[in-house]
């Protein structure tokens, strides 16, 4: 079995089972856009892919009564689809579906937890074209990457005693660039690519008014990822992301902007930059059947305002093609979520702060994450 039938084998494997690792990432990172699909052979691609995480996160310490012992992070799915058009040899493009960012907890009631609230959930969903345009080098090629994206944002805040309901909702556009150089025969590809950060002003409802707004900011990103075989039926890959999450310095939420004196709230953040580095490693047993097993590790971006921390992750999947042309890929995913503690509240109290976590710290063990993943691939 030659390196060359190894990339069609193991390319969407080897990049879409990251995925089980990369969906419990630093910040509020969950998926990325499928643009490696335009590397895909074939005139047309459609592939499309789901991954559960279940994450386990318990308070160690929190001031509030019956605040530890239970989970408070929330389950989540993280879907993705993309399909390519080959319209010459030099040019491709892709539409993508993939949901960025996210997050979702579900806290005790009565008064535990930020805002003494019972729930808050957002999603952000990203939707992109994505244009390669190739140029040859003769030995290899010369990708030329670009495109824009939508990004479509859904809060939800829910009060812990049912009567404060918040949602909101907001869109913005977005651009990603970048570069890949390709040697076929040897499965080489190294990729670099640039994405926007995005600007977040929701407008919405509180109880039922629409009285509500939403400030954040989204952060710009850049990533490397490089794969190359090393034998007959190996494959070799990595990646290291660099995330400009020290934009997102808090959430405010204005409940009531039309009265001369607004209800704010705000999350603090301060969060610094982060950083994901993954490798892992590619076989293919036979002309239908390959495995990749991976590792990656995410530097937590908490600066002691609140609980974000270092995530260390191991994950398998393999890959089957069927006898009508496409392609079954399975995987799973465990994640170590390292302990940590909020530090900046205790020195920092005011009396009437809008801040909600304002005058105590909490902390969380150390917990673990489950992520599972499927997809399914075609090509013409």
């Amino acid at each position: 079995m030659n390196i060359s039938r190894l990339k069609a084998l193991l390319g969407a494997t080897a990049l879409t089972i990251v995925a089980a690792g990369a969906a419990q990432a630093g910040g509020f990172s969950r998926g990325t856009a499928d643009t490696d699909i335009l590397f895909e052979q074939g005139n047309f691609n459609l592939r499309t892919s789901v991954v559960v995480v279940k994450p386990n996160r318990e308070f160690t310490v929190n001031p509030y009564p019956d605040g530890t012992g239970y989970n408070f992070a929330d389950t989540y799915v993280v879907p993705s689809a993309a399909v390519k058009f080959k319209f010459f040899d030099q040019l491709s493009c892709a539409g993508t579906v993939s949901q960025p960012y996210g997050g979702g907890v579900t806290y005790r009631a009565p008064g535990n937890g930020t805002l003494a609230k019972l729930e808050e959930d957002f999603t952000v969903t990203e939707y992109g074209a994505t244009c390669a345009f190739k140029y040859d080098l003769g030995k290899g090629s010369l990708s030329f990457l670009g495109g824009l994206f939508v990004e479509n944002v859904d809060y939800t805040l829910l009060g812990g005693s049912g009567t404060v309901s918040v949602k909101l909702k907001d869109n913005d556009i977005g651009w990603r660039a970048g570069l890949a150089y390709e040697i076929p025969e040897i499965a080489l590809r190294a990729q670099l690519m640039y994405r926007s950060g995005t600007d977040v002003a929701a407008e919405g409802t509180t109880n039922g008014v629409p009285v509500a707004q939403g400030f954040a900011e989204l952060p710009q990103s850049v990533e490397l990822k490089v794969q190359s075989g090393i034998a007959p039926g190996w494959l070799a890959y990595g990646s290291v992301k660099w995330t400009d999450w020290s934009v997102n310095e808090r959430l405010l939420l204005v409940l009531n902007k039309f009265n001369p004196a607004p209800t704010t709230r705000v999350n603090t953040y301060n969060w610094q930059d982060g950083w994901t580095v993954t490798g892992g490693i590619g076989h293919a047993f036979t002309d239908a059947i390959s495995g990749t097993v991976f590792a990656t590790w995410d530097r937590g971006v908490g600066t002691g305002w609140d609980l974000q921390s270092d995530t260390y992750t191991v994950g398998a999947g393999v890959s089957m093609k069927d006898k009508i042309g496409g392609e079954l890929r399975a995987g799973v995913g465990l994640s170590y979520l390292t302990a940590v503690e909020e530090t900046q509240y205790n020195d920092a109290f005011v009396p009437n702060s809008p801040d909600p976590r304002n005058g105590f710290n909490r902390a969380v063990g150390n917990d673990w994450s489950v992520a599972v993943s499927a997809g399914y691939s075609v090509k013409w």
